[in-house]
């Protein structure tokens, strides 16, 4: 079974390249993050005829969270519990082919210090916090999305930290949120399947970075100890980031051994394109729109 996350900046102005990475990777369950878009305005009959379901919680112009699968969904929560004066749309957790899994577009934090640095770190608490409680579940969990974290000055994670030394990424007090997550018993599935190696999952417009690769690893696959028992490969579609109009984010993904998996390992750059399937889909309520 394959897992994937990808911040779209933007669903709809990034529909096509969405539609088509759908196409050729055909993940199994596909989270996405910064949708950009209303509840209202999110591309569900689309969604719909590529074959997925999806639940989404959407906020016009800013964030935005989607869980999307070829099985059905069932939404569980809508936003982080301990703040309900939060009205960010950054946190869906659903139900999809007996696991959880939670689609997550934490704070960026930007500029630092400052109130926005604050919210990061008490997001990031909160995340902690639910976190905690998961990772306990005898089924597979995945919390999975742009996590805006560059874990360490590793090639592993930054091709070069000096010109992002004061990015609220880097910063000392974003690593020891994350450093705290995982010492509840997540895996990062990237860092396990290349150790040491230079996966990058985001590489700025700016400057010419992605074709020097001058890319970031900040979209992460963090697997409870069930989930991580049943890795089998995990990596990032970057040939996407290449396409005409992309995000600045390429898809990245984890595969899961086990029953249920209805696609290939392949990523993006070499899956077969094909059809996942009949359509079958639900927009932001579970029940609407499904065709089974």
């Amino acid at each position: 079974m394959k897992i994937a996350t990808f911040n779209v900046n933007g669903i709809n102005s990034r529909l096509p390249r969405v539609l088509e990475w759908l196409e050729e990777a055909r993940p199994d369950v596909a989270c996405l993050q910064e949708l950009k878009t209303s509840d209202e305005t999110f591309p569900a009959l689309a969604i719909q005829a590529a074959g997925y379901h999806a639940v989404w919680h959407g906020q016009k112009g800013f964030n935005g969270v989607a869980v999307l699968a070829r099985t059905p969904v069932v939404e569980r929560r809508r936003g982080l519990p301990g703040d309900p004066d939060d009205t960010h749309s950054r946190y869906l957790e659903a139900e999809v082919a007996g696991m959880i899994v939670a689609s997550i577009y934490l704070p960026n934090g930007n500029p630092q210090p400052g109130p926005k640095f604050a919210y990061k770190l008490a997001w990031f608490g909160r995340l902690i916090e639910h976190a905690a409680s998961l990772i306990r579940e005898a089924r597979p969990v995945l919390l999975v999305g742009d996590y805006n974290v560059v874990a360490t000055d590793g090639i592993e994670d930054i091709y070069s930290p000096n010109s992002w030394r004061n990015d609220a990424l880097l910063q000392p007090e974003s690593r020891e949120a994350y450093r705290r997550l995982l010492a509840q018993g997540w895996l990062d599935a990237i860092n396990a399947r290349h150790p040491g190696k230079a996966v990058y999952t985001f590489w700025d417009y700016f400057r010419d970075r992605f074709a020097r690769d001058a890319g970031l690893r900040i979209d992460h696959l963090l697997l409870n100890p069930p989930a991580a028992a049943r890795l089998v490969d995990a990596g990032v579609d970057r040939a996407v980031r290449g396409r005409e109009k992309p995000s600045d984010h390429a898809p990245t993904w984890v595969v899961l051994d086990g029953a249920g998996a209805t696609s290939d390992a392949g990523s993006a750059g070499t899956a077969e394109a094909a059809n996942p399937g009949a359509a079958a889909g639900a927009p932001g309520t579970p029940a609407a729109f499904s065709l089974t």
